[in-house]
């Protein structure tokens, strides 16, 4: 539902492997500049290892993030809380970026690239910004095309590029929403018990996970905004070598753009990850409550 959304965020956020750091388009513009060379199709570009991506980051970290949150809480008193929260965060992020980031790197190659027409007519006008006796990448014609593309070109490396980068982003964001959601379903709790004692008010499980979930997204997205920037970069640039590495990019992108390259496509990053998370974590809610009910009378029928 949200890859056009991402699609404008990272064309955004690699114009300056594109094109350069001069003249860069902001939000609207890009939409404009997609839908009249690519239609709608040029925003659901790299939608394929899109999904493939978000499936096995979300198995993996909603499938470890409760066990390894009680096994902290368990063996460790002094991690309970928030930073037990941002430990089972991280840690379920990680194990999820071994499928995710070469996912990651087809996707964003593929959003960048568009139509083969628009993708041929950039490159034969040279608007590409790439040091000298170098090639860009030929254009991709889908998921497996662009993974066997990337294996016979640079092998693991290349499925593999800005890895540091990608959990430098990804720990540190996985960490913070959940820390976000944990505190801010505390302090809705707090805030019922001090200021509506005598309430009957019931707000189902969902309904706060869809909330809740999505300032946490939100949150957490502005802030990691720099970190995706980078990361983005990094896994465009391919033969070009604009960037030797994730310091050398934060380096570059903030002498020739300051802070507002580091943030730059943040506003599509929020839009993108507020209804992503609020989704996810009504989902999880859902689920939760309604496994948890049917793992109760499962015991109770048993006892019986």
């Amino acid at each position: 539902m949200m890859h056009p959304v991402d699609t404008v965020k990272t064309r955004l956020q690699s114009q300056a492997i594109m094109s350069g750091a001069k003249a860069q388009k902001n939000i609207f513009q890009m939409v404009r500049t997609v839908w009249a060379s690519d239609g709608l199709r040029g925003f659901y570009r790299g939608v394929s290892p899109g999904i493939t991506g978000s499936l096995a980051t979300g198995a993996t970290y909603f499938g470890v993030i409760e066990s390894t949150k009680t096994w902290l809480e368990n063996n460790n008193p002094n991690l309970s809380g928030h930073w037990s929260h941002f430990i089972a965060g991280g840690i379920g992020d990680t194990l999820g970026s071994f499928i995710y980031v070469p996912c990651e790197v087809m996707k964003q190659r593929m959003q960048v690239q568009g139509s083969s027409k628009s993708w041929a007519l950039n490159a034969t006008k040279g608007n590409f910004s790439q040091s000298p006796g170098t090639q860009m990448y030929g254009y991709y014609n889908g998921m497996f095309h662009a993974g066997s593309s990337i294996w016979r070109d640079h092998g693991v490396k290349g499925l593999y590029a800005g890895y540091g980068s990608t959990l430098a982003r990804d720990v540190p964001f996985a960490g913070l929403m959940v820390t976000f959601y944990e505190a801010m379903k505390e302090l809705t709790v707090y805030g019922k018990r001090k200021y509506l004692p005598d309430s009957d008010l019931q707000v189902s499980n969902s309904f706060e996970g869809l909330v809740l979930g999505g300032l946490s997204g939100g949150f957490s997205a502005y802030l990691t905004t720099p970190l995706d920037v980078i990361k983005t970069r990094l896994q465009v640039q391919g033969s070009t070598t604009r960037y030797d590495g994730w310091l050398d990019a934060i380096k570059k992108t903030w002498d020739s753009e300051g802070v507002n390259g580091l943030f730059k496509g943040s506003v599509p990053r929020i839009i993108w990850y507020i209804p992503a998370s609020a989704f996810t974590f009504m989902a999880v809610e859902f689920l939760r409550e309604h496994f948890n009910k049917k793992t109760d009378a499962d015991a109770e029928t048993a006892l019986n």
